[in-house]
């Protein structure tokens, strides 16, 4: 098994990421420079949070149309997993590998802190470790975490559980009040149709020791592992 994480120029969260995937999952991970063309020695690939190119355009935009991109794309049509985070999340919907689109937090704020999140479809490679319903304790960093998308790609994931994680209070209840972006039906997370694609836009590398506040993200990045672990097998 081996996890590859992204970098390109302006990503801040990738160290954030290697020392999870090597530290806590316990896996090899490598760096991948985003000129890189060849992700066939991988398993999954991380997209890092951060501001890819100095989130300059659009977030996510200019990240899109880097040469490694391509090699994304090819490696999630091989049905290996993808993993995006915040500005990967981003680049993932500039892509075309995730359906909607991110815009400006509805306050119009940078917002940094710890939020809740619900586990809506525990059936994914990313959440198989987690009971459905379960209250995930993670922070968050960005500026346009807003998610959108039309009425009928909405309703399509909907249908589809392509939800993964949703903003909540303490309680598990979706609140207008637990939704800290504005995102629509306080959506934090979505998968693809095929489940080897998320994009979220909560850190869960950042909440994975109790000294920072919660070790909740370990069990995502578990999942994901086991998974692997398993159809390896």
């Amino acid at each position: 098994m081996k996890f590859g994480v992204l970098v390109f120029p302006g990503s801040n969260c990738d160290h954030d990421a290697y020392h999870v995937l090597s530290k806590h999952v316990g896996q090899p991970v490598d760096f991948i420079w985003h000129r890189e063309t060849d992700l066939s020695g991988y398993d999954a690939v991380i997209v890092p949070g951060g501001f890819s190119y100095g989130d300059y355009l659009r977030s996510g935009a200019l990240a899109r149309f880097s040469p490694v991109m391509g090699a994304v794309k090819e490696f999630a049509a091989e049905g290996k997993f993808v993993f995006g985070i915040c500005n990967g999340f981003q680049i993932l919907c500039e892509a075309g590998l995730l359906p909607g689109a991110l815009m400006r937090n509805g306050n119009l704020h940078f917002v940094c802190r710890h939020v809740n999140i619900r586990v809506e479809n525990a059936g994914t490679p990313f959440t198989s470790a987690m009971p459905k319903s379960r209250v995930l304790s993670i922070p968050i960093a960005h500026a346009d975490g807003n998610y959108v998308c039309d009425d009928a790609t909405f309703r399509a994931m909907e249908e589809n559980g392509q939800i993964v994680f949703r903003y909540c209070d303490d309680n598990g209840e979706p609140t207008a009040d637990a939704n800290p972006n504005g995102s629509r039906s306080n959506i934090a997370g979505i998968c693809n149709l095929d489940r080897n694609v998320l994009g979220m836009m909560p850190h869960p590398e950042r909440a994975c020791e109790e000294l920072l506040g919660s070790n909740d993200g370990r069990d995502i990045f578990r999942s994901l592992a086991n998974n692997i672990a398993a159809l390896a097998a």
